[in-house]
């Protein structure tokens, strides 16, 4: 899956703005879910999923499932210039996403965030 990650694949994955804003707020945060990005970005579920569909056919991003959720984080395989241009522009950038970072922090704390963004369904 790796020998795929050339430097051409993986700029044409980030050149969207909202790949873009995803990759880093997930490269900042960790993990995020679906809701939590939708939140911060301020973008309708559908348009996030397919983007995050498109990352993880790419290979930046890895997935798990809890419950009817599912949550992103960078795929654990990545190359460590992936992850360098990554820290990089995270850190040169902050001011980009600080928005985005700002809607995401209002959510409140994680049990909380979860509570909120991800409840249960009503059966």
């Amino acid at each position: 899956m790796l020998e795929h990650l050339t430097p051409p694949t993986v700029f044409k994955c980030l050149s969207d703005e909202t790949r873009a804003r995803l990759m880093l707020l997930i490269a900042a945060e960790g993990e995020l879910c679906v809701c939590e990005l939708t939140a911060a970005l301020e973008l309708s579920q559908p348009k996030i999923s397919r983007h995050l569909a498109q990352l993880r056919t790419c290979g930046l991003l890895a997935d798990r499932r809890q419950g009817q959720w599912v949550y992103y984080r960078l795929h654990p395989n990545l190359p460590d210039w992936v992850v360098q241009v990554l820290d990089t522009t995270l850190a040169s950038n902050r001011h980009w996403l600080s928005a985005d970072s700002q809607r995401l922090q209002q959510m409140g704390e994680r049990p909380e965030r979860d509570v909120l963004c991800c409840p249960p369904s009503a059966s």
